[in-house]
């Protein structure tokens, strides 16, 4: 004993690391003497705290050389709480703790400095010290004191994410869970479990937590501790940590194998949920009172939260329906005159309204008669008028300034309340159930939808905003599941709802990749166009009237594969009106592209991105399988039941080509403007695709046979018939498109020919313009050559004049005498009188009379004096 103490004086500044081992053996040495004298209680206890001293070092080096010993060392204090003495295992939490508020030495022995401040955690996470003391909880289960210290011990320790992960293979979170129920007038050992709880969920594997969690025994324990804390909690304090303990329930009911059923607790969450609207009593929440405390007003957010969560079990749709929650729900959503209502303030009601009308969107298609039977249509339709008018500032009564004054936006707006009411009606109408959707008819809510997508629509000119984004594509999402199958609906909606689909459909291509949600809002208008308003005539023509067609086909011209499809599928439908094909036909795109070019160019880029096998001049190069393509290839064949569709029709709807076939068969083959020898080229594949897929199924059907039983002779004749017929309709497509091919290339060459022969016309002359020039230059500065090129000229004139003379008549010189060029004359004309003596015919009369032409004196008269 006086050595002990002699050891503790020598040592009161600190351990050094290559002393710590020895310490620990001295230590364990004393911890076996304790249960056969008690006297050594005192100096293990003070050989402890020696422990929860700084460690000094001599050298640097000394925290790496000594770690593995220091470790191993450090992990013995958790051993050491098999002591049977309360004092030794107080002193050990207690000194485990001294690691998190570690504090310099006053004094430093001779020679050493203090190792750094985090080391000791650092070893105590190496050394698994946190698993060991967890495994010491049996040990003081039924001592509260030395629990408290241990639970307080290892919520430090549970800081660290390492720490977490020794403690969970101890099963820490089950250990924990089943402590919260033990007997504790203080409090303190649910405070300190549910802090531990929260640590491991923060700092290992909330999926392994939960897991532990999930047990029947965890969960009857979580629901005894949280009713306690809710019935008999009336501290803050206690409030805050029923909360706890409620988002730790809501965690675990995320967990679909937990039994939240059978041990009761989903009931009294769910009776929870609806206590203050339902107004129904009940005898799991005798004596309860709600505060409207900022406490009470984020459990009820809480129990919002977990009423989703259960609206995602089957199991717990039973007790959402005979619970009330529906009811409860849609108190929710009703117009309010008066800021405050039902005790929360105007920011706190508001808040929970949104997570209520967020909930409903879940709850709602569960509870579809429920729905009905509570005219939540109804509530939802004068709701949503509400926060239409709201906005506009349309207010009534004392309500007016208070709206006024946010109803530029953020809070107090409605536009969230508008947001989540349209998710609401999204939810039930993608149902298409015909009670639901005939009550939203009835009630008119097609044109107040339509008159809501206006009011955004203009909003979104003004400046993008996603909330605006999403309602205008909820609002079309609705639209289109009401109308569709029905022809009174489409006409309803026909011109308002055709104009707003032609501005939705014009938006900027730039905006798809915004992030905003305006490419969903676009393909919202494509299937609401899709479902409201092809099978209408009065609004196909409608909308072909307001150059719909021409807008669809800009949009497919920007070959984004994600529109392509749909408006492929949306222009096929289109077709069945006769004035579409002259739309389509009449349509121009960029460098007066046609329609019939842009279809063919799309199926050249799908068969691309399948990997189809086409030579370097776009011909087929398997006539085996002409449009098969490299994954196609690639599958075997695996014999199945005429129930499952085979790999080759299952290809017809993942990609677009037999869309584009459907558009050109109903264009038409022929007399096609604006087209290639390459694009002819792949027309003829084109028009010959359904047969193409006949054979490529007839092949399907020949391997599968193969792979089951051999076929009798007959059936293999017919078999080898069909296949030789597919492969002759691909030769006779290879050769025509050789043909066309050929056609093109000998019509090239005569355009070659003809285009050359132009050129060396032109060519031709210039070079006779040029001579003639360098002649005239050479007349004008040689007088001998000016003289020879005129005798040419008259023995030209001479040779050109007819060989045979004229009887009888007159010869007239065409010379002009005294010129002195060669070129054209000017304008001189000499004319001679023919000689009367060859004048024939009514001319020949010479003694014609002179006849007096009679006039008036006055014009004589005026004429003289002018």
């Amino acid at each position: 004993m006086k050595v002990l103490k002699k050891v503790v004086k020598s040592f009161e500044n600190g351990l050094p690391l290559k002393d710590f081992t020895q310490i620990m053996d001295i230590l364990n040495l004393c911890a076996e003497k304790v249960n056969e004298q008690e006297a050594f209680v005192e100096p293990v206890c003070e050989l402890i705290k020696l422990c929860g001293l700084p460690f000094q070092k001599k050298k640097l080096s000394d925290e790496v050389n000594y770690s593995v010993a220091v470790s191993k060392s450090i992990a013995q204090l958790g051993c050491l709480m098999r002591v049977p003495s309360s004092q030794v295992r107080i002193q050990i939490c207690k000194c485990i703790i001294s690691f998190y508020k570690m504090e310099r030495p006053k004094k430093l022995l001779p020679g050493y400095q203090p190792t750094s401040a985090n080391y000791k955690i650092q070893m105590a996470e190496l050394g698994g010290l946190a698993e060991t003391l967890l495994l010491s909880l049996a040990l003081v289960e039924n001592q509260l004191t030395e629990k408290l210290w241990v639970l307080k011990a290892l919520e430090h320790l549970s800081s660290s994410g390492v720490n977490c992960r020794h403690m969970m293979k101890a099963q820490a979170a089950s250990r924990l869970c089943l402590c919260l129920n033990d007997t504790d007038p203080s409090g303190q050992l649910v405070f300190h479990s549910s802090e531990i709880l929260w640590n491991l969920l923060e700092n290992s594997s909330k999926e392994v937590v939960v897991n532990q969690l999930s047990s029947l025994e965890c969960i009857h324990a979580l629901k005894e501790v949280f009713v306690d804390r809710l019935i008999n909690g009336f501290r803050h304090y206690d409030r805050q940590l029923r909360n706890d303990l409620l988002v730790i329930a809501t965690l675990v009911a995320e967990n679909s194998a937990a039994p939240m059923i059978e041990s009761g607790f989903t009931m009294l969450l769910i009776v929870l949920a609806t206590f203050t609207e339902a107004k129904i009593p009940n005898p799991l929440l005798k004596g309860l009172k709600l505060t409207y405390s900022y406490e009470d007003f984020e459990m009820k957010k809480l129990l919002f939260n977990i009423i989703g969560i259960f609206s995602k079990d089957p199991r717990a749709v039973q007790l959402l329906s005979e619970n009330d929650v529906m009811p409860a729900l849609l108190d929710y959503v009703k117009p309010h005159k008066k800021p405050g209502f039902h005790d929360w303030s105007a920011a706190q009601y508001e808040e929970l309204q949104l997570h209520a009308i967020a909930i409903l969107a879940s709850v709602a298609p569960l509870l579809v008669d429920k729905y009905l039977s509570c005219q939540a249509n109804t509530l939802l339709l004068v709701f949503l008028e509400w926060c239409h008018l709201f906005i506009y500032g349309k207010f009534w009564g004392c309500y007016y300034e208070h709206a006024f004054f946010h109803g530029t936006g953020g809070r107090g707006s409605k536009l969230a309340q508008m947001r989540y009411s349209l998710r609401v009606l999204k939810s039930v109408v993608s149902l298409y159930d015909d009670a639901v959707n005939l009550n939203l008819c009835d009630q008119g809510a097609i044109n107040q939808l339509l008159d809501v997508l206006k009011y955004a629509a203009n909003k979104l000119e003004q400046k993008d905003d996603a909330i605006l984004l999403e309602i205008q594509a909820n609002i079309l999402f609705i639209l289109s599941a009401l109308c569709e199958n029905d022809v009174h609906r489409k006409e309803l909606f026909s011109y308002e709802g055709v104009d707003l689909l032609i501005s939705f459909i014009q938006m900027d291509p730039k905006k798809l990749h915004s992030g905003l949600g305006h490419n969903r809002l676009l393909f919202s208008a494509l299937d609401c166009l899709w479902s409201c308003v092809i099978g209408c005539y009065i609004a196909e023509d409608y909308f072909l009237e307001q150059q719909g067609i021409f807008l669809l086909l800009d949009l497919l011209a920007l070959k984004q594969k994600n529109l392509c499809n749909v408006i492929l599928g949306i222009l096929s439908e289109f077709c069945d009106n006769p004035k579409t094909i002259i739309h389509i036909s009449a349509w121009r795109g960029e460098k007066d592209q046609t329609a019939a070019k842009l279809l063919i160019q799309l199926w050249r880029q799908e068969e691309m991105d399948l990997g189809v096998q086409r030579d370097r001049y776009g011909r087929i190069a398997d006539v085996k399988r002409p449009i098969a393509g490299s994954f196609q290839k690639e599958q075997e064949i695996i014999p199945m039941p005429s129930s499952c569709p085979s790999f080759a029709i299952v290809e017809i709807s993942e990609n677009i080509r037999a869309k584009l076939y459907s558009l050109l068969c109903k264009l038409g083959f022929e007399n096609l403007p604006g087209l290639s020898a390459k694009d002819f080229v792949t027309l003829a594949i084109i028009r010959r695709y359904i047969d193409f897929k006949v054979g490529e199924v007839w092949s399907e059907v020949c391997a599968e046979l193969k792979e089951e039983f051999r076929p009798i002779g007959s059936d293999e004749e017919i078999l080898k018939v069909i296949s030789e017929v597919s492969e002759n309709i691909g030769k006779m497509v290879t050769a025509y498109q050789t043909e066309v091919l050929e056609n093109h290339y000998h019509q090239e060459i005569q355009e070659e020919k003809k285009t050359y022969t132009k050129i060396r016309a032109v060519h031709k002359q210039k070079e006779m313009i040029n001579k003639s020039w360098e002649n005239f230059l050479t007349r004008t500065s040689n007088y001998e050559a000016l003289k020879k090129a005129k005798r040419l000229q008259e023995k030209s004139v001479e040779a050109s004049k007819s060989k045979s003379k004229t009887q009888n008549g007159a010869v007239h010189s065409t010379d002009i005498k005294g010129l002195g060029t060669t070129v054209g004359s000017g304008r001189l004309v000499t004319v001679e009188s023919t000689p009367f003596q060859l004048v024939e015919g009514p001319l020949a009369d010479k003694d014609l009379p002179l006849k007096k032409i009679p006039f008036c004196e006055e014009a004589l008269k005026k004429n003289k004096k002018s």
